[in-house]
């Protein structure tokens, strides 16, 4: 249905100036929602014509105030008719923000760039956290330094950013700023948020993003070995600074934890559960999720070392992630473990670990915190000890299905000689000889059913003389023969 709209001129006569003029206001009408504003035209109340909505007369005064108020109308029809083309649902206050530049002064890159990271602060321990604050933060560095370098200016308008500007911006971010491909593509996706933000608000029409695929590589995550951390828990280390770093990340390790989870630990997080065992409860910092985790022996060696000896019931003395994550590459190179040791490594380890040992992976996504399963599944590889355990499990199912189907009869067939089966068949003694006559029969013993191993079995064994099975032996015989 097509929507109602009206524009309307009037004065406000309880606003007489200094000199007796009255202030010419603007009423907008959209579906009979209306908004107003001020003009900044002042008439003389004596040639305003209320009914006409315009001055009457041909005074000098009349003829300008009339031409300034059609100059009015005719841009909000312009803005009016402009949206209407472009959007569904166009309303009387927007019309009225286009037409007085409201709306303009967000419509440049790095301001809206900046209004959006100032709104995450807001957030930052209600909804967001600080590490995705930083984040945008550097984002938004990046783009500044960017538009700098190539377009040599502050800052760039909104309706500028298009296909060239983010291929420009992509090469950038790899050459200058010597990002890797997943890096960068992150960058471009944060950058995303901001023009979508610019979009929903009506700022931009279309968007650059549509036809530009954001490309991430596929990258295998590492993990440690059983045996690698083994290694790492048997080393002895000269300084304390390493072997409290060792402890935190083996904790990691055995517990799934990210950096910050376990930075953020405190003995209120250490609990006992319906199993009367010690498990690690807490919320994630980046998602909110709730994870819970059983504590095994090794995990609960390291709580009780540094029990009672840091300050604000803090379970682990945890420093700085980039300090953490420079003492692990020392502590991989003292080990001869030639792998980037990081805190996030220790979280894939675990995911590997558990799988690979047995650990279902719903169990694995729930104690991660993951909300999605697929999420469990990127961490997560399959190893070939874990093919290898897999199969001969399998095996062995299928070994005891085997040995269960097996009937009685079959079990006595099996302790015959060759001789005595070929007996059974009614066959020449002479062919027992050759020790490959017994697969054929074997395959035909097992081809019969159960009521005919009975039949046969009686026949012969019970020395009644029959030949209903004739038909039998001479398969044998053909299959012997070939």
């Amino acid at each position: 249905m097509k929507s109602t709209f009206r524009i309307l001129f009037y004065v406000k006569r309880d606003k007489v100036r200094a000199d007796g003029t009255l202030p010419v206001m603007c009423r907008i009408t959209i579906d009979g929602q209306p908004t107003r504003f001020n003009t900044k035209v002042n008439v003389n109340p004596n040639i305003w014509d209320s009914k006409a909505a315009t001055a009457i007369g041909k005074s000098n005064e009349a003829v300008e105030v009339n031409a300034l108020l059609n100059g009015i109308k005719t841009s909000i029809h312009n803005v009016y008719h402009d949206l209407l083309t472009r959007e569904n649902n166009v309303n009387a206050e927007r019309v009225k923000n286009i037409f007085l530049g409201i709306e303009v002064k967000h419509q440049t890159v790095l301001e809206l760039f900046q209004r959006h990271n100032d709104d995450i602060a807001k957030l930052v321990g209600i909804s967001k956290s600080k590490e995705t604050l930083q984040k945008y933060e550097v984002a938004r560095t990046r783009m500044a330094s960017f538009i700098k370098e190539y377009y040599n200016v502050s800052d760039i308008s909104l309706k500028e950013v298009n296909h060239m500007f983010l291929h420009n911006f992509e090469i950038y971010l790899m050459t200058t700023c010597k990002c890797k491909e997943n890096t960068t593509a992150k960058f471009l996706q944060r950058f995303r948020t901001i023009i979508i933000m610019a979009k929903n608000n009506g700022w931009i029409h279309i968007d650059p993003f549509a036809n530009y695929k954001i490309k991430f590589k596929k990258t295998d995550r590492g993990y440690l070995t059983q045996q690698e951390i083994d290694i790492i828990i048997q080393r002895k280390f000269a300084t304390e600074r390493l072997e409290r770093v060792r402890d935190i990340f083996i904790f990691s390790c055995f517990t799934g934890l990210a950096y910050i989870d376990v930075k953020n630990l405190r003995q209120s997080n250490i609990r006992t559960s319906f199993d009367d065992g010690l498990w690690v409860m807490g919320k994630r910092e980046k998602t909110g999720v709730n994870y819970n985790v059983p504590l095994l022996d090794v995990p609960k060696q390291i709580i009780e070392k540094y029990s009672g000896t840091l300050p604000d019931n803090k379970v682990l003395p945890v420093m700085s992630n980039q300090k953490m994550n420079e003492y692990l590459k020392e502590i991989g190179s003292l080990c001869g473990i030639d792998k980037d040791l990081t805190c996030h490594l220790a979280r894939h380890t675990f995911a590997t670990l558990t799988l690979t040992k047995g650990v279902s992976i719903e169990s694995v996504s729930k104690m991660l915190g993951h909300t999605n399963i697929k999420t469990t599944q990127i961490y997560a590889r399959i190893t070939d000890v874990k093919v290898s355990n897999d199969m001969a499990s399998f095996a062995e199912k299928m070994e005891k299905k085997q040995v269960k189907s097996k009937s009685e009869l079959d079990k006595l067939f099996e302790c015959l000689s060759l001789c005595e089966k070929m007996a059974l068949f009614n066959l020449p003694a002479a062919l027992s000889n050759d020790p490959e006559r017994a697969k054929p029969i074997s395959i035909m013993w097992h081809s019969l059913s159960e009521e005919e191993k009975s039949s046969l079995w009686a026949n012969t064994f019970d020395s009644e003389e029959t030949f209903a099975f004739k038909p039998v032996a001479n398969r044998i015989k053909l299959a012997i023969n070939q």
